[in-house]
């Protein structure tokens, strides 16, 4: 509440020093304005101190203020406060920061008509399969066809030969009956034996025979099946020659001939040709053995004296039949000596 003025106050004041001082100027205040100022000012917190008579109290900021006016009064709290002057009400000081933030935005309404739909309050649930049996698999009414030969399955087959379709006669031919003859009388050991043919191959010996021994107590083993025509080539090559090289060589006799082969089934190593083994037309010699144990075998690099006789004995045959092949001719005849009749143009031979 603002005091009256007091008749002192309009008295003169007396300076210091004994100088009159003039007097202030009457400010007359009417009941209106008393009243307006009462109106304007808030009433203080019990716990905020009174300010002095001479402190000025800052009037309130009215709420519908201007936003706009937020920024003043933000510069004007960084300035310095007046000259003794109080800080503000915290309770208004937080009132006022919180008028000016800005407000947030409202958000306005969606103008998209599409709205998504609201999934159901339940589950669907899936529609049970029905227990029906599934039908069994029936075998196809027409048997399934066997894959169709390759075209090139027929280069697998052996070339035709025409001894392949030789098969034996009720009564055995004349000549065969000569061969016989000649193999007693140089006296070789034999068995007849049945014929062997194979026409899916094309192997066949009609009237085959084999060999106990080559006569004169010299064995061949083991099982030696050839034919007749065969069989005496050989049994004359071992008492012609063989036989005579080992006394030359050695001064021993010839006791035995080791075969690694006779007849076999089986094509020429590496083609469509059928071998003369499966004809029972040639034979392979692995060794030979002397009266007094002494084992020669045929290889590629013998000793001196063995390599002496086995060239010998490969050089000789090479006459009396058409075909020989050894150690020198290829890696299939490393091991053995191949001797056999087969025809060849003119009589002529092979021989390495």
């Amino acid at each position: 509440m603002e005091q009256p003025l007091t008749p002192r106050a309009e008295q003169r004041l007396k300076q210091r020093g004994g100088k009159h001082l003039k007097p202030r100027r009457h400010r007359s205040v009417t009941r209106k304005q008393a009243q307006q100022k009462t109106q304007l000012r808030l009433p203080l917190p019990a716990d905020v101190p009174v300010p002095g008579p001479n402190i000025p109290v800052p009037e309130p900021r009215p709420t519908d203020t201007p936003k706009a006016d937020a920024a003043k009064t933000g510069e004007q709290k960084k300035g310095p406060n007046t000259a003794g002057a109080p800080d503000r009400n915290p309770e208004e000081k937080s009132r006022q920061e919180k008028q000016a933030l800005p407000e947030p935005p409202v958000p306005e309404p969606s103008t998209d008509t599409k709205s998504e739909p609201e999934p159901p309050a339940v589950a669907p649930t899936p529609t049970p399969k029905p227990d029906i049996a599934e039908p069994e698999a029936q075998p196809p009414t027409v048997a399934p066809q066997p894959p169709q030969k390759p075209a090139d399955a027929d280069e697998k087959k052996m070339l035709p030969d025409p001894r392949s379709a030789d098969l034996p006669d009720e009564k055995m031919p004349a000549e065969e009956v000569a061969c016989r003859e000649r193999l007693k009388t140089l006296g070789v050991e034999f068995e007849e034996h049945k014929a062997e043919s194979q026409p899916e191959i094309g192997c066949s010996i009609p009237y085959p025979i084999v060999l106990k021994d080559l006569g004169k107590s010299v064995a061949i083993g083991p099982g030696t099946e050839l034919n007749c025509k065969m069989a005496e080539a050989t049994a004359r090559f071992a008492a012609d020659v063989i036989q005579p090289a080992a006394k030359a060589e050695f001064g021993e006799d010839l006791k035995s001939i080791g075969q690694a082969s006779a007849f076999v089934c089986r094509p020429r190593n590496g083609t469509r040709e059928l071998s003369e083994h499966a004809f029972g037309n040639a034979l392979d010699i692995a060794s030979f053995t002397l009266s007094d144990g002494k084992k020669i075998e045929v290889g590629p690099a013998p000793p001196e004296k063995d390599a002496k006789f086995l060239n010998a004995v490969r050089k000789a045959a090479c006459g009396p039949f058409k075909t020989v092949l050894g150690p020198d001719a290829d890696p299939d005849h490393s091991l053995h000596f191949h001797l056999d009749l087969e025809p060849r143009r003119h009589g002529g031979t092979f021989c390495q």
